[in-house]
């Protein structure tokens, strides 16, 4: 029998942490809980972690801090937690490398909800995601580095990418200069099962042409053909 998935809960709130702990074993999962990130470093020193759950409003490091140090060594699935519900947090969160978010007050089971999407998403890999031989691959004036995912500029800029980020632009990397329509890039990405709560693909391209420094108006890298879809209009090279 395969081992309960183990998520690792930050939240310097002792009740919190209790309560989502209790309702995440109730429903089949392992729970760590820990109060600052300090704590989440020996935690995942200690052993194997799937998922965290990183509150926004911490002692010392704050979620956001901890979420970008981590998306330098990590690829490790992120679920943030914030007090605020203003947008400007959200999008920080995301930009840090999170892979998804959730406002204060929430219930247990949309957390427990997203948890399984964002696991879900993290295990439906196609094959062109899969771990491989090329290290980086490089596309106009940006390289992907696939170990660590995260994106390279040329002026040596390193930029963590969010879960959902990557995977849209390896699928990308994967078929330059042909046409993907919404569907085909909901399918890869996210598989066929893909839930209510999973973003739109438009969102998803405006935020990685963010990313790379894509005019939404006049867009250069990833280009939208009308009524069939978006293409990545560069040459694609991969180095072991």
């Amino acid at each position: 029998m395969d081992a309960p998935d183990h998520i690792l809960i930050v939240d310097d709130d002792a009740e919190i942490r209790s309560l989502l702990s209790k309702y995440l074993v109730k429903n089949g999962l392992r729970v760590t809980a820990v109060a600052d990130g300090r704590a989440m470093w020996q935690a995942l020193e200690a052993g194997r972690i799937d998922l965290i759950v990183l509150d926004l409003m911490l002692p010392g490091d704050d979620g956001l801090t901890l979420c970008r140090k981590l998306r330098a060594k990590s690829d490790l699935p992120v679920l943030m937690l914030t007090a605020r519900g203003e947008e400007t947090d959200r999008i920080v969160g995301l930009e840090m490398g999170a892979d998804d978010y959730l406002a204060k007050p929430f219930s247990a089971r949309e957390l427990l909800a997203r948890i399984k999407a964002i696991l879900r998403r993290a295990r439906s890999l196609p094959d062109n995601l899969q771990p491989d031989s090329a290290r980086h691959i490089r596309f106009a004036e940006w390289v992907l580095d696939t170990a660590h995912r995260q994106l390279i500029s040329a002026a040596k800029v390193v930029t963590p990418l969010s879960g959902a980020e990557y995977r849209l632009l390896r699928i990308f990397l994967g078929h330059p200069n042909r046409v993907l329509n919404r569907d085909q890039l909901m399918d890869l990405t996210q598989g066929k099962d893909a839930g209510p709560l999973d973003r739109s693909i438009d969102v998803q391209v405006s935020r990685l042409r963010h990313r790379l420094g894509d005019d939404p108006r006049e867009p250069r890298l990833i280009k939208t053909v009308r009524g069939e879809g978006y293409v990545l209009a560069v040459d694609v090279t991969a180095e072991i």
